[in-house]
């Protein structure tokens, strides 16, 4: 291989939790991937070590100014021989770099990227759960580590991947959701950090979440920044609508997340013969659409939740009720293909 690093082994290590009953994301494994970057060095020292606190210093700049990235996704074992598969972790190699371009941290070389989750994915392969809709989330993330107050980018950072055996992101499962339009707070504008996979994109939605909680709803539903017009994604996600014979789907132009999963969806749904757009959807159209009865259909796909229908979305006063509350077809078929291939079922 290439690529090899060492292995240390925990001498403490943890009970399995139950496979039936996994929440998502709070549980974590014996083992983690840490490696460090320095100026003038380069990414060093790759290791699987035992899953513990790590130190910072209070100064590191990932504390001040945010620098960080992350990102997700998952490894499961096949259905016919147990072997164990990552679903396009080439992707998120990729996009941890296109990430890493805009952050002015590091890139890392990609194939790297990827054994260095295998790595860390085969030291805790036992801990890949194996019932249905379960699976071993894998979060890989960069931190500045470099103690500085002045606003530069680091000289020093750590890339981490941590993993947790977790059970379906909404714990209803294929349940359909609830969507609260936001049209106060804007999540991503032009030439922002929209398409980047970090933090801040998050913590400055979670106002919004929270008052869409408060009314009820599971997610917001996002509008453009600037005219707060067309409709973008989900607060955990990319956003499907299907609108008479079309899916459309925002396009990438640097405001939303370039979800692999939402990649996925498109090719599957263009092999299976359906017209997808890519482009701007006005909110007001969807209303109208829906007054129409052409809007069936509408659901989120991400890495955690895979495919997530939604049964009702509300803008402003207007409720609209979608496919009587219930999972559409097209949602059902996309689930069944890109988990079935996940988990070996489907080539």
């Amino acid at each position: 291989m290439k690529y090899e690093f060492p292995v240390t082994k925990t001498k403490n290590p943890k009970s399995k939790p139950d496979p039936n009953n996994l929440p998502f994301g709070k549980l974590f494994t014996d083992h983690m991937f840490i490696m460090d970057y320095d100026e003038g060095k380069g990414w060093h020292d790759g290791r699987v070590v035992p899953y513990a606190p790590i130190a910072l210093d209070p100064a590191a700049v990932v504390f001040h100014y945010g620098q960080e990235m992350f990102e997700g996704l998952k490894a499961y074992k096949n259905v016919n021989d147990g072997s164990v598969q990552l679903f396009r972790p080439d992707m998120n190699a990729k996009r941890t770099n296109r990430t890493n371009n805009r952050l002015c941290i590091p890139e890392i070389d990609e194939e790297m990227y990827v054994e260095a989750v295998k790595a860390v994915v085969r030291a805790d392969a036992d801990w890949i759960p194996e019932v249905k809709d379960t699976s071993l989330y894998i979060r890989p993330f960069i931190i500045a580590t470099e103690p500085t107050l002045g606003i530069h980018a680091s000289s020093s950072y750590h890339f981490i991947i941590i993993l947790s055996p977790s059970g379906p992101y909404y714990p209803n499962g294929l349940e359909p959701t609830k969507l609260y339009v936001e049209d106060t707070y804007t999540r991503a504008a032009m030439g922002g950090t929209g398409e980047a996979k970090c933090g801040g994109n998050y913590a400055c939605g979670l106002k919004a979440q929270v008052i869409a909680q408060e009314k009820g709803y599971d997610q917001i539903l996002w509008l453009d920044g600037r005219e707060q017009k067309y409709v973008e994604e989900v607060g955990t996600s990319n956003a499907f609508f299907v609108i008479g014979d079309e899916i459309v789907t925002a396009p990438l132009r640097g405001t939303i997340l370039p979800g692999i999963t939402r990649d996925s969806c498109i090719h599957a749904l263009k092999a299976a013969g359906y017209k997808v757009s890519e482009r701007l959807l006005p909110i007001d159209e969807v209303c109208e659409a829906y007054d129409n009865g052409d809007f069936k259909e509408m659901f989120a796909s991400g890495t955690a939740a895979i495919i997530s229908p939604v049964g009702e979305l509300r803008y402003k006063d207007k409720v609209m009720n979608i496919n009587d509350g219930e999972i559409g077809p097209i949602a059902q078929m996309l689930y069944d293909k890109i988990y079935g291939t996940q988990i070996g079922m489907v080539d």
